[in-house]
Parts: structure tokens; C-alpha cells; sequence
């Protein structure tokens, strides 16, 4: 997904504020990887994949974090990575036929 410096500053200041209203300490949010795993479910799924996947990524990093930022930014990375290739995968292609082993956090 493409943008500009200004929907970046935009979605800096979002993440800014969201994450202090939700008094999320020192989080630091890699804006451009989330846009990249919305943007590939939706193109690889549906547009309403976009949301749920992001926020199922970050639930699976939160689970892994365990109060670590640094377990935290590897999970995001880890769940990121397995999000773009189930994304990639043929359309009929499902875990009850090839099985989906290292997936898991």
C-alpha cells in the first residue's frame, strides 16, 4: 500500500494517540508493515480481511510479548510474515490439505 508524508505523519499522530488513550506505553507501531499485511489479506481475501487480520496479528504478538518490547516486535514480525504467506497461498489451498506446520507463534 502506497502513501504520502502526509498520511504518514497522519497515521504517526493516530498511533500516537490511540496508543496513549489505551495508555500503551512506548509503543512503537511499524505503520508501513501493518499497511503491508492489511493490504495483502484484502487483496488476497477481502477488504474486510484488512482489519481482522491486523488485529489478529497483534493479538498473537501481544500473547508472544509477554511485557517485552523486543519479544514484541519479533512476534509482530513473525505473525506478519505467516499472514503474507497464508495470503499467498492458491485460493483452495487450506491447512487440511498441506497443513500449515511453523505457522503457529
Amino acid at each position: 500500500m502506497t502513501h504520502n508524508d502526509v498520511d504518514e505523519e497522519i497515521l504517526k499522530q493516530w498511533t500516537r494517540r490511540l496508543s496513549q488513550a489505551l495508555q500503551i506505553l512506548d509503543l512503537e507501531v511499524d505503520n508501513h508493515l501493518m499497511l503491508n499485511v492489511a493490504d495483502e489479506a484484502a487483496r488476497a481475501i477481502s477488504p474486510m480481511a484488512a482489519p481482522i487480520t491486523t488485529f489478529v496479528v497483534g493479538y498473537a504478538a501481544g500473547l508472544a510479548a509477554a511485557n517485552s518490547a523486543t519479544a514484541s516486535h519479533a512476534a509482530i514480525a513473525r505473525a506478519a510474515d505467516v499472514v503474507i504467506a497464508v495470503c499467498q497461498q492458491p485460493a483452495g489451498e487450506n491447512p487440511n490439505e498441506t497443513g500449515w506446520v511453523n505457522t503457529a507463534q
